[in-house]
């Protein structure tokens, strides 16, 4: 079964006539570490599923100093949402940390497919719900939460983004210095 075939079967069962359908949709793309999918000031008509690598999505404050937003793995959708969905210039950089490989769908395919075929459409709705929520308790973590508690929810929750960036990059996200990281370690 093909991994996106999977991914979507999480949320809604498709026939392979109708996955081979969603797939004719999307695109393959590799790009290699430390290449740009989006730069800030682009205008943004992707979205993507990462298959294999890392990435990030940062942006740069008007000191210069790098502000992650989110990592995405395997599995994970990432471009600029904002950008993406009113089609105007991306706020974000999203970079790629490891070597990738991705599928992309543009604006227009998505809007054609979830048309089209309101399984896809019932799909997004559920993804971009579940985006919402990780989205409002990571805000909410930055609220209430300590360096210290913000860390081990990190940890807990995604093991596997920890081993593969670095700690620059962890404290960012966190919202900390990496000298405050460093003594979280300890």
């Amino acid at each position: 079964m093909h991994p996106l075939q999977k991914h979507i079967e999480e949320v809604i069962v498709l026939t392979d006539d109708e996955f081979s359908h969603v797939l004719s949709h999307f695109t393959p793309q590799k790009k290699r570490k430390h290449q740009y999918l989006i730069q800030e000031d682009e205008l943004v008509n992707k979205e993507y599923w990462v298959i294999n690598g890392c990435l990030r999505s940062y942006f740069l404050d008007e000191s210069g100093k790098e502000h992650t937003v989110q990592f995405a793995v395997e599995n994970w959708w990432v471009t600029d949402y904002q950008a993406f969905e009113k089609q105007v210039k991306s706020q974000v950089y999203i970079d790629c940390l490891e070597d990738c490989e991705l599928l992309y769908i543009t604006h227009e395919d998505r809007e054609k497919l979830s048309q089209e075929f309101h399984k896809m459409e019932r799909f997004w709705a559920k993804k971009t719900k579940l985006g919402y929520i990780a989205s409002q308790n990571r805000v909410l973590s930055l609220l209430k939460n300590t360096a210290r508690e913000r860390y081990e929810l990190m940890s807990a929750q995604y093991p596997n983004i920890i081993q593969r960036v670095s700690k620059k990059m962890i404290a960012s996200y966190l919202g900390v210095s990496r000298e405050t990281l460093s003594r979280l370690y300890s």
